[in-house]
C-alpha cells in the first residue's frame, strides 16, 4: 500500500518548482492532485505531464472567491479533502526602509493571507470527514531574522498560524505543521542576490538542498506516517539552524 492511497490533495504555487515537485511525489504515492497557480501556461503543462492523476486550476492565493472556487471544484471530482499544501509565495530581497506599501501588501497577500484563506476555505470538508493534514511552506526567514523584511515577516507569519489552527483543528483530527526550507535550489535561490558560493558556506552540510528533500517532508507530513505530529516546524535546512 501507498503513502497517499485513496487521498486528495491540494497543492498551491504547483505550476513548477518546488510545489510541482512535491505533487509528482504525491501521485507516485497513490493520491490524485490538484495544482493551483496563477500561471496558467506552466500549470496546465505540468498537469498533462503528471497525468490523470493531476487537474490544474488557475488560483490566485489571495482571492477568497477563488479559494472557494479551488474547493468546490476539488470536491466535485474527487469528493474530499485529505491534504493541503500552502506552497505558494513570492520573495523579494528588500529592507524595511526600501519595502513601500505596495510590495508589502502584495508579499503578505500571497505569502500570509494566501495561507489564512486556504486553511479555512479547507477546514469544513476535512472537519465532516474528521481527518486532515495541512503542511504551510515557510522558510527558515521564519525562524530568525532576515534582510527581506516583508518575505520574513509573513514566514514568522505562517509559523504561527500553524500553531494556533493545529490547536483550534486538533479536536477534528486535522493536524497542521510547517515546513522550513533553507537555501534550497531552485531560481528562487538566486534571488537572494548573492553569489551561491557565499550561501554554501553558511550551510554545515556544504551544499544546497534539492527540491526533492523538502518534498519528502511534505510528503512525511501529508501521511498517515506523521499522525501524532501537529503544531511543530520542521525545519529542512543543513544545520544552518543548529
Amino acid at each position: 500500500m501507498n503513502r497517499l492511497d485513496n487521498k486528495i490533495a491540494i497543492i498551491t504555487g504547483g505550476a513548477n518548482g518546488q510545489g510541482a515537485v512535491e505533487a509528482e511525489l504525491f501521485i507516485e504515492a497513490g493520491a490524485k492532485v490538484v495544482i493551483t497557480d496563477i500561471n496558467s501556461t506552466a500549470g496546465e503543462e505540468t498537469a498533462a505531464r503528471l497525468g490523470d492523476k493531476c487537474t490544474f486550476v488557475q488560483h490566485d492565493v489571495s482571492s477568497e472567491e477563488d479559494w472557494a472556487r479551488v474547493v468546490q471544484t476539488t470536491l466535485d471530482l474527487h469528493g474530499q479533502i485529505d491534504v493541503l499544501v500552502n506552497n505558494a509565495g513570492i520573495f523579494k530581497v528588500l529592507t524595511l526602509e526600501e519595502t513601500d506599501l505596495k510590495v508589502w501588501e502584495q508579499t503578505v497577500a500571497i505569502n500570509q493571507t494566501g495561507v489564512f484563506l486556504g486553511m479555512r476555505a479547507v477546514a469544513p470538508a476535512m472537519k465532516q470527514k474528521k481527518s486532515g493534514s495541512i503542511v504551510n511552506i515557510s522558510s527558515i526567514a521564519g525562524l530568525t531574522s532576515a534582510k527581506a523584511h516583508a518575505y520574513c515577516a509573513t514566514k514568522w507569519a505562517v509559523r504561527g498560524m500553524s500553531k494556533a489552527a493545529a490547536v483550534e483543528f486538533g479536536p477534528s483530527n486535522i493536524r497542521v505543521n510547517s515546513v522550513h526550507p533553507g537555501f534550497i535550489d531552485t531560481p528562487m535561490l538566486d534571488a537572494h542576490g548573492v553569489p551561491r558560493e557565499q550561501l554554501v558556506a553558511k550551510v554545515p552540510l556544504g551544499r544546497t538542498a534539492e527540491v526533492i528533500e523538502v518534498a519528502r517532508v511534505v510528503l512525511f507530513l501529508a501521511s498517515e506516517d506523521s499522525s501524532y505530529c501537529t503544531g511543530h516546524e520542521f525545519v529542512v535546512d543543513g544545520a544552518i539552524k543548529a
